[in-house]
């Protein structure tokens, strides 16, 4: 059974990976999609800044709690030789990269500099590539870059769900639907590198079938469900709805958001199961 500083620990890292993730998304949403949009910029922006600043948070949360899951109880979070050995271990590394990416992000987005929120979320996704199974493999350069490319698309993608709603909210009809068919357009060719980039590291990180016969691999093949289920619910937005939005229907509209919401919901989950896999699990461990 896991202890408290366990269980804390990973929920402190799954909000952490999910709110810096989505500040991350809202800069490159606002950079690439969202200079026609008016009456919802200052709102986006401010759901990115308070965003960042909550993944801030969670992230310290976690960097404390490592100590403790040292020591197998909350006495190790006041432990000084600890907390040192956290501080010069990957984590720790990771975790003032974060925080360096996540303020630059917000500085950036406050101050409505562009390039600097961009640079604070390439900063900010840089952090998971100095810590994790990645950094023990011998492909360890082109894991990290397969790493990056595939956490930098999930970003834009759960970035630009938030931003979208509250765009649909805010934006007129027309200008909304436009927003969002130019997402629509982009994510096509864009979300399938997810899954490209997430096989080839499957491929390097996985030493046999048999891993999927242990905890790591069950919660890969958990993670792959639960994308080709957002897959199918990205394709009726992109199909379906996406396309009605410019008429302002009441009823296509919700229709739209409810859809945006469960895909969001969707990749919160697909994020949550790989902070649990990735903490607990490794797959050398078959």
């Amino acid at each position: 059974m896991s202890s408290l500083p366990d269980v804390l620990s990973v929920v402190c890292r799954a909000f952490a990976f999910v709110l810096l993730l989505q500040a991350s998304g809202v800069a490159l949403f606002g950079t690439a999609l969202g200079r026609e949009l008016t009456a919802s910029v200052a709102v986006i922006r401010g759901f990115g800044c308070l965003s960042a600043a909550a993944a801030m948070l969670f992230a310290l949360g976690h960097y404390v709690l490592e100590p403790a899951r040292m020591a197998g109880d909350m006495s190790g979070i006041l432990d000084p030789a600890l907390q040192n050995l956290a501080l010069q271990s990957g984590i720790g590394e990771s975790f003032v990269i974060r925080i360096l990416g996540l303020a630059t992000l917000a500085v950036g987005l406050r101050m409505q500099w562009a390039g600097v929120s961009i640079g604070g979320a390439l900063i900010s996704i840089v952090a998971f590539t100095v810590v994790g199974h990645t950094v023990v493999s011998p492909h360890r350069t082109l894991l990290a870059l397969l790493l990056f490319v595939h956490l930098l698309i999930v970003a834009f993608w759960i970035g630009s769900l938030g931003s979208l709603y509250l765009a649909s909210v805010r934006e007129p009809a027309q200008v909304s639907a436009a927003v969002t068919a130019r997402f629509s357009a982009v994510a096509t060719w864009l979300v399938p590198c997810i899954l490209l980039a997430g096989i080839g590291m499957t491929a390097l990180l996985v030493p046999g079938m048999q891993v999927f016969r242990q905890p790591y691999g069950e919660l890969l093949l958990v993670k792959t469900s639960l994308f080709a289920v957002l897959m199918g619910l990205a394709a009726l937005n992109k199909w379906r709805l996406a396309p009605r939005l410019s008429s302002g229907a009441p009823r296509t509209v919700e229709a739209f958001r409810r859809t945006v919401v469960a895909e969001y919901v969707l990749v919160c989950s697909v994020l949550t199961v790989t902070a649990v896999m990735t903490m607990f699990y490794s797959p050398e461990a078959a």
